[in-house]
């Protein structure tokens, strides 16, 4: 029979267990404006209950907002190991936006609006000021997106992640009335694609971004020739783009007609392998390479690792964030709409008859 011993010594606490309750009590007194500044007048929660709320509908003649045959989408994802480079430079706002972003360029390819965004942080240590800086970059995304930073959860584990390591998740949830989802069935052949420009790297292929910068012993801090004035690391932490506020606007432009046919937020995959997610299979997606400039930023990469360039697009987006299928008659129109809300567009290729492949000219 086994047998265990009572208690000996000093009694044990949780922070000298590796929490520190105080630490979470500081943070959320330091981010409760952060997520404020997020809120429209459909949320009415309390910050730090349980759970958020947020309405639906919203009768109110000043912010009114109904949905006929209303469809809740929603979607998880993460920063991934762009974090690790975060925390080599000591950088902690910008991969809140990050986090954001990947969540809501999904969520918009079907057509939806966010509504609102939670986040999850997982941590060795909940040093206040880091935390308060990277959910600051959760509500500056929510921002950029137009939606409500509605909660979120700030765990520290001591036992799971290493000192100086944390995680950044998300989860968005939007709304699309039924007749306007976006159904990418409805692609078919003559449709042209339009494509909008990333803003770097995004947030996919970091784990081959940092080999790269750990085998070739390249320097966070420099300056090389081939980027211009701005750091390495500057650059390659330059937060993912959302295009939240343009896609929504753009399909609310078109009431009644249903021009555009299918959408693609371009992440881990490339151009391709994304691209081939939204097309049905009896047509092909061929796409001029040489439509569109691509960022020295990926130039760079490909020399100095030494990255073949098929790899090179099957893992980067190579200067195109996000992609749009449209009907050919309406291209010019869209791409005036997406000029006037801020979008540099180019149509990038066609749709042709074909069997669900991506091609290029």
């Amino acid at each position: 029979m086994t047998t265990v011993a009572g208690p000996a010594g000093k009694a044990l606490t949780y922070a000298e267990a590796g929490v520190d309750i105080h630490a979470a009590e500081q943070i959320v007194d330091l981010i409760k404006s952060s997520m404020r500044r997020t809120h429209g007048p459909r949320v009415f929660s309390d910050h730090g209950g349980f759970a958020g709320m947020f309405r639906l509908d919203f009768n109110e003649k000043l912010f009114k907002q109904n949905y006929r045959d209303p469809v809740l989408v929603a979607c998880a994802d993460g920063v991934g190991t762009k974090i690790r480079l975060a925390v080599r430079m000591g950088v902690y706002d910008t991969v809140g936006i990050d986090c954001v972003a990947m969540n809501v360029n999904d969520l918009i390819v079907q057509g939806a609006e966010p509504l609102f965004f939670l986040d999850y942080l997982g941590l060795h240590y909940n040093d206040p000021k880091h935390t308060a800086a990277i959910v600051e970059g959760v509500a500056r995304g929510c921002e950029i997106a137009g939606c409500a930073l509605l909660g979120g959860e700030t765990a520290e584990m001591p036992d799971i992640y290493a000192k100086g390591d944390f995680d950044l998740a998300g989860f968005a949830v939007g709304v699309v009335p039924l007749r306007r989802a976006v159904d990418p069935m409805r692609v078919e052949a003559g449709d042209l694609i339009i494509g909008l420009a990333a803003s770097g790297v995004h947030s996919n292929g970091y784990t081959l971004v940092n080999r790269i910068i750990d085998d070739r012993g390249l320097d966070l801090a420099a300056r090389y020739d081939e980027l211009g004035d701005a750091t390495l690391g500057e650059i390659l932490l330059t937060p993912t783009r959302i295009y939240a506020r343009s896609i929504v606007s753009l399909l609310r432009h078109y009431k009644v007609k249903r021009i555009v046919s299918g959408m693609a937020h371009i992440t881990g995959g490339g151009l391709a392998g994304n691209l081939a997610r939204v097309l049905p299979k009896d047509v092909d997606a061929v796409v001029d390479t040489g439509a569109w400039d691509v960022p020295p930023v990926f130039e760079f990469l490909r020399q100095r690792g030494g990255v073949d360039e098929q790899e090179m697009r099957r893992v980067f987006n190579m200067g195109i964030g996000y992609v749009l299928i449209v009907r050919p008659t309406f291209a010019e129109s869209v791409i005036r709409q997406l000029q006037r809300l801020g979008e540099d567009p180019v149509q990038i290729g066609r749709i042709v008859k074909g069997s669900g492949q991506v091609k290029t000219a």
